[in-house]
């Protein structure tokens, strides 16, 4: 298999990274410590036209693969997490189920703008009682006309604080089970739908979550989206490629304590030499850039499979699990490998240390990857 890239992906893996160092690291503690949505660095991604990059030309987007769209994921997230959260989780789960499943009028009515980054996308699937259980679900969407009515509560949305346009999840047929759940483009303006306030977190803190309220929120029976009763194939579906960018974001969260690690091994002294020249340092960097190195291909894999037409429900859910995982792990060996320095607040390796740990648990914890591995491997 020939692994290295285009010209052009390695083009503009570079252009990001000028990007990120020139406008998202200089304020990146200063969004994290305040919760603060960093508008203006979208604006400036929405100039370049990221915003919609895996998406046709001819809908606002950059017509670009999907490994593409990871490596910018990958590369904004090695700057700030909750950026790249918030940019993969716009332009993958909050545009993409309009592109994949959406008519020719919903497309241009809601896909242009999100693509343009001129309206904002979220995902609202979880509720307070159905996370990794989908099936759980109780809002409930009910035939009044030219509408249907919505009833119920999801929570931990990102963008909530300010979206556009939210993908709702409801039951049409409670009856049905699995087969009874239908999707929905429900706008901010839509009557009925309240949003509370943003959620405080431990980490990706510049990223914004909230709960979504619908009391007898109506939506035109034109804004469902795809076929009655095929919600929860179209959410399945839709998450394999959140856990592409979830994946692509612990790479950037590992590729950074690799970068402040060996930064701070040459620096540091102790008993006349730099720490860099322990061994008990060396094996940590050691262990870190090798799982770098496997989450990476088995990130840039998963990506590969899409853009070819392939199966990768397996193969994603690998690359957020082993990805997440070793981002947890090296990032804590960062912040050890920092001592002291590495436990105070506005020191990068305490925040990759805080933003890493939700990589393991949104868009499928670590434990219901397993459970899609198994369940693939051992048909």
């Amino acid at each position: 298999m020939d692994f290295r890239l285009t010209e052009e992906q390695e083009l503009i893996r570079a252009n990001i990274r000028e990007f990120c160092q020139q406008y998202l690291d200089p304020i990146a503690v200063e969004i994290d410590e305040n919760s603060r949505h960093p508008q203006e660095v979208f604006d400036r991604l929405a100039e370049m036209g990221f915003m919609g990059m895996p998406y046709p030309q001819e809908y606002g987007g950059a017509g670009t693969d999907f490994l593409t769209y990871a490596m910018v994921v990958e590369e904004i997230s090695r700057s700030c997490a909750g950026t790249g959260f918030t940019f993969s989780c716009h332009t993958g789960l909050g545009t993409g189920p309009i592109y994949e499943y959406g008519t020719e009028e919903q497309k241009q009515k809601y896909l242009v703008p999100l693509c343009k980054g001129q309206k904002w996308g979220a995902f609202a699937l979880t509720e307070p009682g159905a996370g990794t259980d989908v099936n759980a679900a109780t809002t409930v969407a009910v035939a009044d006309g030219d509408e249907w009515v919505i009833n119920g509560t999801k929570t931990f949305i990102s963008q909530g604080t300010f979206a556009d346009i939210f993908i709702v999840f409801a039951r049409t047929d409670p009856a049905a089970g699995p087969k009874g759940i239908s999707a929905f483009i429900v706008t901010k303006d839509n009557p009925g739908l309240k949003v509370g306030e943003h959620f405080r977190k431990m980490g990706i803190r510049c990223s914004q979550t909230a709960e979504i309220i619908l009391k007898d929120c109506r939506v035109p029976r034109s804004d469902m989206l795809g076929k009655e009763g095929n919600g929860l194939r179209m959410a399945m579906a839709s998450l394999d490629n959140g856990r592409i960018g979830i994946a692509a974001q612990a790479v950037g969260i590992l590729q950074a304590a690799l970068d402040e690690s060996l930064k701070y091994a040459s620096q540091r002294i102790q008993f006349n030499k730099p720490i860099g020249r322990q061994q008990a340092i060396q094996w940590m960097i050691a262990d870190m850039a090798t799982d770098l190195a496997a989450a990476r291909h088995l990130t840039y894999h998963a990506a590969t499979l899409k853009d070819q037409g392939l199966p990768y429900t397996k193969e994603a859910s690998m690359a957020k699990l082993f990805a997440s995982e070793a981002a947890m792990r090296h990032a804590s060996k960062a912040v050890q490998i920092h001592g002291g320095y590495g436990y105070m607040k506005g020191q990068k390796v305490e925040r990759l240390l805080r933003d890493a740990k939700i990589t393991e648990i949104y868009e499928g914890t670590s434990e219901a990857q397993r459970m899609v591995i198994a369940g693939n491997v051992m048909r």
